[in-house]
């Protein structure tokens, strides 16, 4: 490897990092039951807040606890595809270093 791509290889590698952190950083609201239940998740996967319609408390405790798990993973869908957007360019770039 020739001191271009050393180069080239250690800028990419420093751009990744900040896009991992920022995303690492970024909180992700998750919805279901059209909004009765809400989750706010950072993009390290970390819960930081479940926000529930009181109305809902009236509700069937199961259907309560799946609309929880619905927003979680609502919120997870978000963070994948962020992800995919700021660090799949990234994928691309490596091929002329044989990875």
């Amino acid at each position: 490897m020739n001191q271009q791509q050393m180069i080239k290889l250690r800028k990419m590698q420093k751009q990744m990092m900040e896009a991992q952190e920022k995303l690492e950083q970024t909180v992700f609201t998750g919805t279901a039951g059209g909004g009765v239940v809400t989750a706010e998740v950072k993009g390290n996967h970390e819960v930081v807040a479940i926000h529930i319609d009181p109305e809902a408390l009236s509700d069937d405790k199961e259907m309560v606890e799946d609309m929880i798990v619905l927003a979680i993973n609502d919120a997870g869908k978000k963070i994948d595809a962020e992800s995919n957007k700021l660090l799949g360019g990234f994928g691309g770039g490596l091929g002329g270093f044989g990875f």
